[in-house]
């Protein structure tokens, strides 16, 4: 079904959540970029009350995934999109599990153009089953609440699933290396990808990833994982939820994600190599390198059809 569904979270959790709705929402000023120094602009409002214009209630309930793909994209990337419905998310079924993927995006800041970009994304859900749409902008400082939406919708709709991966749309990603990774790993209390430690916390107003000591007195983060792309079992999405009432939310996506994994006692897991995930394309590639990594940021989305051919050419080759 594709459609303006209110969301609500089938467990208590959901009036747990409202409770802090109303203060959050009060007490926080979403920007276009970044934060400021005087101000409370490095929160962001979260929880906080919201819809999906566009959902996809049963399917994943359905078809009882292994893993589910969950891919925060723009609402006017169409292009990222067909690129990766016809490289990495074409991955349906690996090693006899299931694997599926959905699109995550917010609404358009551009009034001008939300009519007809609107129509063209019902037109797409309808036809793909795979775009979720929350009424919520989608802008660089909205990361953080989308993806906690992300973690609210996993919870609802997906109770079968062993674990999840959020990737953004401009990674190479190999689902079966991925699929061979999580057999073997644990199915609760476990996140993996690429694991920062030891970061500096930005002091210079002039960073895109400024924060002040105001806001955040400790000079390192916390261990957590880069927003490329990671991995989790099942179980932590309600979990972080639950943290979530009791850690602000900055507008730094990933460190958030971080600072609710150390409110629960939890620590990142590091993969079995750490070269299975890559912050950037290396200049050469050689050997079986596309088959021996799991994930590996690149330029942009439209890279990722060569690299497809590069990798499908590795794996017939015997790598």
């Amino acid at each position: 079904m594709v459609g303006t569904v209110v969301f609500h979270l089938n467990s208590s959790l959901s009036a747990e959540l409202s409770l802090t709705r109303l203060w959050r929402t009060n007490n926080s000023v979403k920007t276009s970029e970044g934060c400021s120094v005087s101000t409370d602009q490095c929160f962001v409002s979260y929880p906080l009350q919201h819809s999906f214009i566009i959902d996809q209630p049963d399917r994943c309930g359905e078809e009882k995934p292994f893993l589910v793909l969950m891919i925060p994209v723009a609402p006017r990337d169409t292009e990222a999109r067909r690129i990766i419905r016809s490289t990495w998310a074409r991955e349906t079924n690996v090693m006899g599990r299931t694997v599926t993927h959905y699109f995550l995006m917010g609404r358009s800041r551009n009034a001008s153009e939300t009519d007809v970009l609107q129509e063209q994304l019902l037109q797409e859900g309808r036809r793909h089953g795979d775009v979720l749409q929350s009424d919520v902008v989608d802008s660089y400082n909205n990361l953080t609440i989308k993806t906690m939406l992300m973690f609210e919708w996993l919870s609802s709709r997906c109770p079968s699933a062993a674990y999840a991966m959020k990737i953004d749309s401009d990674i190479f990603l190999n689902v079966h290396r991925l699929v061979r990774l999580l057999v073997e790993a644990p199915r609760s209390l476990y996140m993996t990808g690429l694991v920062v430690r030891g970061a500096a916390v930005h002091r210079n107003p002039a960073s895109k990833w400024f924060l002040p000591v105001s806001v955040f007195p400790e000079p390192v983060y916390p261990p957590y994982l880069q927003g490329m792309g990671y991995v989790f079992s099942m179980d932590l999405p309600r979990m972080l939820l639950k943290a979530s009432m009791h850690v602000r939310a900055v507008y730094i996506e990933d460190v958030y994600v971080g600072l609710c994994m150390r409110y629960l006692g939890l620590r990142p897991t590091e993969p079995p190599q750490s070269s299975l995930f890559q912050p950037q394309k290396p200049f050469w590639t050689f050997g079986c390198y596309w088959t021996g990594v799991i994930a590996t940021l690149l330029e942009n989305s439209r890279q990722l059809q060569d690299v497809w051919t590069v990798y499908q050419g590795q794996r017939t080759s015997g790598c």
